[in-house]
Order: C-alpha cells, then sequence, then structure tokens
C-alpha cells in the first residue's frame, strides 16, 4: 500500500478498469482466454506498463493519482511491472547540453526529482508515494511545496537533491531517449503502454 494519506477513494476510469480486468483474467485464467495485448510476460507472469508523462501536465498528474492509485490500493500492482518515465515531451539542448521541458524549469526539476527516486530506490510503492505527493500538488497548483512531500513522507530529501544535482541531466536523457523509440510515436500525454502495446486513448 502506498503511504500516501488519500481522501475519498478516487473512481476508476473505464479504460483503466478494462485494462485491469484483462489483468485479472490472464491471471485467474490463463493466456489462453485473453487478448495478446494482455498477456504477462512469460518470464515473471507480471504485465508490462508503461507510463510516459511530464510532472507538470494536467491529464498526466490526474492519470497518476486516480488511475496508478488504484493498481496499488486493490494491490494489482503484485502483477504488474510498472515503469514510469518523465521527460515525455522534453528535449535536450546540444548546444549547452541542458535539458528543455515543456511547462518550463520548474516542470524538469520535478521531473528530475522524479526520476532521481526512481533511480535510487527499488521499492516501487516508496517513489510512487513521493511521485503522487508531487502530482497532487501539481494539481492543486502547489508543485512549489514539492520539499513538503519529504516531510509528509518520512523521505530522504538529501539523496534524492544530489542525485538531481549528479546524474540529473544523464537521467533526463536516459528517459528522452526511451521516448523517442516509443512505436508509433506519443501523440499526447499520458502516453500508457501495455505490454509495448499503446492504449490510443487521449481519455483515461
Amino acid at each position: 500500500m502506498v503511504s500516501v494519506s488519500v481522501s475519498p477513494k478516487p473512481a476508476i476510469t473505464i479504460v483503466m478498469a478494462l485494462v485491469l480486468f484483462f489483468i485479472f483474467i490472464y491471471e485467474s485464467k490463463g493466456s489462453d482466454e485473453i487478448s495478446p495485448l494482455f498477456v504477462a510476460d512469460k518470464n515473471n507472469n507480471k504485465v508490462n506498463l508503461s507510463v510516459y508523462y511530464e510532472s507538470l501536465c494536467q491529464p498526466c498528474a490526474t492519470f497518476i493519482i486516480k488511475n496508478l492509485y488504484e493498481i496499488f490500493n486493490t494491490n494489482l500492482i503484485s502483477i504488474v511491472n510498472l515503469q514510469l518515465v518523465p521527460y515525455a515531451n522534453s528535449h535536450v539542448n546540444l548546444t549547452n547540453n541542458s535539458i528543455s521541458c515543456q511547462n518550463g524549469q520548474d516542470e524538469c526539476i520535478l521531473n528530475s526529482l522524479e526520476s532521481c527516486a526512481m533511480n535510487l530506490w527499488s521499492d516501487v510503492g516508496k517513489y510512487y508515494g513521493l511521485i503522487y505527493c508531487f502530482e497532487f500538488l501539481a494539481i492543486e497548483g502547489r508543485s512549489n511545496k514539492w520539499q513538503d512531500c519529504f516531510d509528509q513522507l518520512g523521505l530522504p530529501l538529501a539523496s534524492i537533491l544530489n542525485c538531481s544535482r549528479g546524474n540529473g541531466t544523464e537521467l533526463a536523457k536516459k528517459y528522452i531517449e526511451e521516448t523517442t523509440k516509443l512505436h508509433p510515436p506519443h501523440s499526447f500525454l499520458p502516453w500508457v503502454v501495455i505490454n509495448n502495446q499503446p492504449i490510443a486513448q487521449k481519455k483515461y
């Protein structure tokens, strides 16, 4: 369970409900009775779910704190390999090796903090909890209060800041490169991919 205090339980959307339904059916009945889109990885018996996003993208934030929350709330995370990919609409400025984010420098800061959390912590519930908190603040227009999330969750701030200031640019390049490899390319955010197949719906 994610260590974030949540007010009312968010309603799961139709598309995500169908995704989770098919995941559940696979686990219950086996891959012979399900579309290849939802067949779990044979090596680890999990479904691969990737979400490409930007930290200050409002639809992305909504998806992360509502739809993804349900995967943890129902413990479906136990059968899902979750990959979160920030910097989905960002690019590298080759002249000075800097990163430009769609919604400005504040978004680059949050993208960097989130990518460092994922890089430093192996516990998906731990880094999702932090990302949830960031995105909740983003929806409320209080993204500049991100440091409060570390206090609220009792998470170490120093190691994340050291990563962001040291390895942050390289992590950004890694995620940007991952996004460029999407086939087909993403056309909106959040871009959700299940077992290498995009869910081509703009409203989740």
